[in-house]
Formats: structure tokens, sequence, C-alpha cells
């Protein structure tokens, strides 16, 4: 199958399976999704949600977080991954926020990776979600997902190789979506150990599926 011919039907399936695709992170502003996206790194959105609306209640702008310690902050998000880190890069973020931009989350990749625990895949979230770019953040299901049906090549072995192959082929005013459904099935079907292949619907053109 050429590479065209698989994007088309990967594309139809998901249109058809999954017209609503978005983010599962809680938030009310820009602020608020930079703050969960942080929090999401190697950790569940289910356990960042469940933290979020008490850190969100008494910390809702930049300024408020710029306004108190790390040490505060770890408090709140103490049962996520790496709490001590992201309580240090979160308060360093609304910081900059304050001081920088008005604290006001800035819209371009440049800006974006400058704050603390600002990474290209962050950046690239908050740009398709809240800026309608069409950028393709690559985290670990869509790297997987996108190798598994072969919509990448072996070759890809970085998430930013894995991003300039996804982009050229899928419409731009569909990447914001596609991200969403590559994490999507990544999470729920096309699992890392014991992939549901029976119940996939992409299983007849899927690369991987005959063989997992």
């Amino acid at each position: 199958m050429r590479k065209k011919e698989l994007y088309d039907r990967v594309i139809a399936y998901f249109e058809q399976a999954m017209p609503v695709a978005e983010t599962e992170l809680h938030y009310e502003d820009p602020f608020q999704l930079l703050v969960a996206v942080i929090l999401s790194a190697q950790c569940t959105d289910k356990r960042v949600n469940m933290i979020t609306p008490a850190l969100f209640r008494d910390f809702p702008t930049a300024e408020a977080m710029a306004a108190t310690t790390s040490d505060v902050v770890y408090e709140y998000i103490r049962s996520v991954s790496y709490p001590n880190n992201k309580a240090k890069h979160l308060v360093g973020m609304a910081q900059m926020l304050v001081r920088d931009y008005g604290g006001q989350v800035p819209d371009t990749l440049e800006e974006l990776v400058k704050l603390p625990g600002v990474g290209r895949k962050t950046a690239n979230v908050i740009q398709s979600v809240v800026f309608h770019k069409a950028t393709m953040a690559v985290d670990t299901h869509v790297f997987r997902v996108s190798h598994r049906i072969g919509l990448v090549p072996a070759s890809c072995t970085t998430p930013l190789a894995t991003e300039r192959e996804l982009v050229k082929y899928i419409p731009e005013s569909l990447i914001p979506k596609a991200h969403h459904w590559l994490i999507l099935h990544g999470r729920y079907v096309c699992t890392a150990r014991n992939p549901k292949c029976a119940e996939c619907g992409l299983n007849g053109i899927c690369k991987a599926a005959v063989i997992l």
C-alpha cells in the first residue's frame, strides 16, 4: 500500500470512529492547560485531573503562582511523577510569564520553549489546542502508534523525525485533531502492552497487527 493511501485510510477510519477528539486534561484557560500539560509529563491525565482542581482554585493565574514557592506547590502535586522538579518548573514558568509576557501564555514555539518545564512536545500541544495551529505533539503514544501502523518508517527514531513525517502527509486542517486521534488510540486500543488488535478497526491495514 502506498503511503498516501495508508494515510487516507487511517484518516477516514478515525474521522468515522472518533469524530470528536480532544485533550482529556481539564482546564479553563491557556495558563491552566499549560500547567496541566507540564504536570502530565510521564504521568496520566487522570492523575493530573485529580490534583489540578485544588491547585487551580488557589493559584488560578500566572500572577498567583508566581507569588508562591515551589515548596508550597509541591504539596498540591506530590502525587504526580517527579513532583519536586515539576513544582520548580511551574513556579519558574509562572514567574517568566509575569515578567516577560504580561502573565499571558505566548503562542509561538520559540517563546514557549523558553519557559521552564516546556519542551517541544508541550509547546506543540499549547499551539494546537489553544491557538489552533497545525502542530503535531509527539508523545509516547503518538510515537508508538505511528510506527506500529506504518505511518512513519523505522528510520524516524526521534519524536522530531516522527513529527516531521506525520505533518508531511496529514492535511494541515486535520493535524490538531490527528494528534488526539493517535494519542487516544494509543491510550485505549493500541496500548504499549497487549494491544487490542482484535477489536481495532485498523488491524486490516496496520503493519504491526499481524505480528503483535
